[in-house]
């Protein structure tokens, strides 16, 4: 079966993880984007030319201005999700080491949360599924 491909959205997502807190960092889209008010991983598109690694260190630079060495990011799990006009791909990297405190730099919240809190909020759709491979990863109680 022959499919057309060129609707394929190529995206990189990280789990920032603090060992001290065993949260994972979040960020709320903000009002007047597709799925505003959901919580996320941080990331964004791979741009041509760009492998995911150097995407996810362009993204957490643009959107959160810290610093990653791409040597830092273990990869966890991976995305696959149909949306109506197109499909996203999503690779996934654990992070525990960056440079830098993050902060909002395109408008949206930041949270740490632990797992049992995360549970509560909503995500888009790709990103819920995330947390059971991220769990069974990283530790998530104290």
């Amino acid at each position: 079966m022959n499919r057309d491909t060129s609707n394929i959205l190529l995206v990189v997502a990280v789990a920032l993880y603090c060992d001290a807190s065993r949260k994972l960092l979040l960020c709320k889209r903000p009002p007047g984007k597709p799925m505003a008010g959901m919580w996320e991983f941080p990331g964004g598109k791979i741009e041509p030319g760009e492998t995911p690694e150097e995407a996810a260190t362009r993204e957490l630079y643009e959107e959160l201005d810290i610093h990653i060495n791409s040597r830092d990011l273990e990869i966890a799990t991976f995305a696959s999700h149909p949306y109506s006009d197109f499909h996203l791909l999503m690779p996934v990297y654990i992070c525990r080491k960056w440079q830098g405190e993050a902060q909002p730099k395109e408008g949206q919240t930041l949270g740490w949360f632990s797992f049992d809190e995360i549970d509560h909020l909503e995500m888009p759709p790709p990103d819920g599924p995330l947390l059971k491979q991220l769990r069974q990863r990283l530790p998530d109680s104290l």
